[in-house]
């Protein structure tokens, strides 16, 4: 059973079994904030005006000042498809650079979004429009089935939580997710508060393919920041799961340059899903074919 977490983002990869779809229920009426989530969004209003007045959550996409080439494009999915920032031990999660091997979704995605109680009613209507759009992009970009559910029905679950909400948030997860183990739950409601969102992608028994996806975003975040953890989660959901230092212009870069996927991403994600590639590959058997993906996607750029 293999475990790993990247971060801005931290990205979890578990192997309970395969989950049921559990029942629907009502939505509730949002309740006001406690005053630990008010100073929580105050802190992140805080990093985030710090971030932008440094040059970072950069929305441009780096076209005119970070180029990139076919060798760095390789290298670059080598390390964030086929490497693992985190493993598990003991239940805890530990920084440990480790080889993996190739993972992606083979049956359709049906994204699901679970609001907390507390989440204002505006803010809903703009992040479900804005992931149901995301979640179409991601879908062309792939070339796999994409496409917006319910909680009932979905095997992709984004959660867009504040602190009040997150806390008591693991009875529920135990539905969403049967089987889900107790370290999983524990990663999502003891997020740290240098963690600014997560992703955990489950696959049944020892396969390399995706089963049951859950994503974390917190409700606290000012606009940029959260759109960038929906940008960075439900794209590392796929299988893009660790972060390299030396991927730009990219979003699965720990030093926050970049707030949106960007064209090198875009083709991160093409190159994964391209059907030339097979789950469970090793860095050794892939990285020949992804140098032929590589050569066509760039033609002659160097």
């Amino acid at each position: 059973m293999g475990l790993a977490l990247a971060a801005l983002s931290a990205c979890q990869v578990a192997t309970p079994q395969a989950p049921v779809a559990p029942a629907p229920r009502p939505e509730t009426a949002p309740v006001p904030r406690t005053p630990a989530s008010q100073a929580i969004a105050r802190h992140f209003a805080r990093v985030q005006s710090d971030l932008i007045s440094r040059g970072l959550l950069r929305t441009d996409g780096g076209q005119t000042d970070a180029p990139f080439g076919q060798d760095a494009l390789v290298e670059n999915f080598i390390r964030i498809a086929l490497f693992d920032e985190y493993v598990s031990d003991g239940g805890r999660l530990i920084a440990r650079q480790t080889q993996s091997r190739l993972r992606r979704w083979d049956q359709p995605i049906r994204m699901g979004l679970v609001f907390g109680g507390t989440v204002p009613e505006a803010q809903q209507a703009k992040d479900r429009a804005q992931i149901s759009a995301y979640a179409g992009r991601l879908s062309r970009l792939t070339g796999h089935p994409i496409r917006m559910g319910t909680p009932g029905n979905a095997n992709f679950h984004v959660l867009v939580l504040n602190e009040d909400d997150r806390l008591t948030f693991g009875p529920e997860l135990q539905r969403l997710v049967p089987g889900i183990t107790p370290a999983a739950i524990r990663t999502i409601t003891d997020i740290p508060r240098s963690t600014f969102c997560m992703v955990l992608a489950f696959s049944t028994g020892q396969s390399s393919t995706y089963s049951h996806a859950v994503a974390l975003i917190r409700g606290e975040h000012p606009d940029r920041m959260r759109t960038s953890c929906i940008h960075e989660e439900l794209a590392q959901g796929l299988g893009l799961a660790n972060d390299s230092p030396v991927a730009r212009p990219s979003i699965f870069n720990d030093d926050e340059e970049f707030a949106l996927l960007t064209r090198h991403d875009e083709l991160l994600l093409k190159i994964l899903y391209d059907r030339r590639l097979r789950p469970g590959m090793t860095p050794r058997e892939a990285r020949p074919v992804v140098e032929t993906i590589v050569a066509e996607l760039l033609g002659g750029e160097s």
